[in-house]
This record gives structure tokens, C-alpha cells and sequence, in this order.
């Protein structure tokens, strides 16, 4: 079992690494990535931290600091909501979409790089079985 695990962090964090190759140029780490891509997702609709912190990969990112960097970077807006001033919405900029778009195809070739010894049938095994370890909660 122990291997199992231990397999499984390997292979994650050699996933990360192609990807964060990827990011590294344009000075974006991967959960400043996974947020964009999150706000893109969800097609312009005003989203707030608990929506994306819901959605993030690693749960226990600092969602607000992470925010903060992609407002510096001028890739999300965050503002008020006029029903309830505590809340706060956060929607991607222009830019920020131009950024994703410019990082698509690199990103899809680093994924089918990371992927390339499994063959279609063994990817989708191995979705049905991370899904199913994805399943336990947190």
C-alpha cells in the first residue's frame, strides 16, 4: 500500500513539474493557474473566495494571497458586491483571458506529454481510479 501512495506523489509531483515548466515564463505558479482557470470557467459569472476555494486542487492555499498576486499582476479584478458590502466578488480581466488563451495549447501539449505512456484505455482507467480515491474527504 505504502508504494501505492508513494507512487501516486511521485507521479504528481513529475506533473507538477512539466506544468510549472510551462508557467515558469510567464512568472505564474500553478495555483495562480488553477485560479485563472477557474475564473474563466465559470464564463464571466462574479465569483467569491469560497467559490474558488471550493474548486481549487490544493484546498489549503492561501485563496486571498493568491488572489492579491493575480490583482497585481492585473489578471483578476476583486470588488464589492452592492447587496452585501462583506462580500467580495472577483471576476478575471481581459488579460487574464488573453494569458489562459496564450497558454492552452501549451499547456494541452504539456498534459499529453505527461500522459504519453498510457495509452487512451489506460487514462481512462486511471481517471476512474483517482476519482474514485478523490472521493474520500478531506
Amino acid at each position: 500500500i505504502k508504494n501505492t501512495v508513494i507512487g501516486i506523489l511521485k507521479a504528481a509531483s513529475k506533473a507538477e513539474f512539466k506544468l510549472e515548466e510551462v508557467l515558469r515564463p510567464k512568472n505564474l505558479s500553478l495555483q495562480q493557474f488553477n485560479v485563472l482557470r477557474i475564473l474563466r470557467d465559470r464564463d464571466n459569472k462574479i465569483s467569491n473566495l469560497n467559490t474558488i476555494q471550493a474548486r481549487m486542487i490544493y484546498k489549503m492555499s492561501n485563496t486571498s494571497r493568491l488572489i492579491d498576486k493575480l490583482i497585481d499582476k492585473k489578471l483578476v479584478k476583486r470588488s464589492l458586491c452592492k447587496e452585501n458590502r462583506r462580500k467580495v466578488e472577483i471576476i478575471i480581466t481581459g488579460t487574464g483571458i488573453s494569458l489562459l488563451s496564450e497558454l492552452d495549447e501549451k499547456i494541452e501539449n504539456a498534459e499529453k506529454e505527461i500522459l504519453n505512456p498510457l495509452d487512451n484505455q489506460s487514462q481512462k482507467r486511471l481517471r476512474k481510479l483517482l476519482n474514485k480515491i478523490n472521493l474520500i474527504k478531506q
